[in-house]
């Protein structure tokens, strides 16, 4: 069972479509949008978020995500009302980009603590740091798939990389991204035809670049 996620906003379309985003990223992972009033119009609805918090705890505990500061308050009001408030925590992080990181730590496994932790942090730009002399393990691979290392690749990367004890990164040209994070991954900006090196250390440093050699040659598993 994995941290569930709640989204709240003024707009069910807008919830729905974040909803939609990160679930692609994270298809383990339950993602409940409670955006507009009941009657359809632009609002925050109290019921709703309780009853999508119900919906969205398997018993791993719910973070909550909000658009706007009236959002933030009904979030806040159907944590206090629910039986074990501890049991969910709202999130102080921007609805897109902090979805998309917090969907990716559940689907990996994190506990609530740290899929919080990884909401909030997606707030800061992701650190693109500048590329390195290449290591003694790395491997250069050329990017086939239609939309190269954007949003699903990348949240499939990183999470293939998940149970891997090894320190692993992407290198794009003078630019280089930590490949455990999405964020960091979709910022490089690597395209189809864009020839990427991937760098790792660490005790399973060899077991790490097979894995990204094998995703790479296999399109992400995208259609050819």
């Amino acid at each position: 069972m994995s941290v569930g996620l709640v989204l709240v906003s003024h707009s069910a379309k807008l919830a729905e479509g974040v909803a939609e985003v990160a679930g692609q990223m994270a298809p383990d992972v339950t993602i409940v949008p409670a955006g507009g009033l009941p009657d359809g119009g632009i609002g925050t609805d109290y019921d709703s978020v309780v009853a999508a918090v119900q919906r969205a705890d398997s018993g791993s505990g719910v973070v909550l995500l909000y658009d706007l500061g009236s959002a933030q308050m009904t979030a806040e009001l159907a944590v206090e009302s629910l039986a074990d408030p501890e049991a969910v925590v709202v999130a102080d992080a921007p609805l897109v980009e902090g979805t998309i990181a917090a969907a990716v730590a559940a689907q990996n496994g994190a506990d609530r603590a740290a899929v919080l932790e990884a909401a909030a942090a997606a707030g800061a730009p992701p650190e693109l740091g500048t590329a390195a002399e290449p290591a003694a393990d790395s491997v250069e691979l050329t990017l086939t798939n239609e939309v190269g290392l954007h949003a699903r690749p990348a949240a499939v990367l990183a999470r293939a990389l998940a149970g891997i004890e090894a320190e692993v990164s992407v290198r794009l040209g003078d630019q280089e991204a930590d490949a455990h994070s999405v964020l960091a991954l979709m910022a490089l900006g690597a395209r189809k035809g864009d020839r990427i090196q991937v760098r790792a250390g660490g005790p399973q440093a060899a077991e790490a670049l097979r894995v990204v050699q094998e995703l790479v040659e296999d399109n992400f598993g995208e259609p050819a």
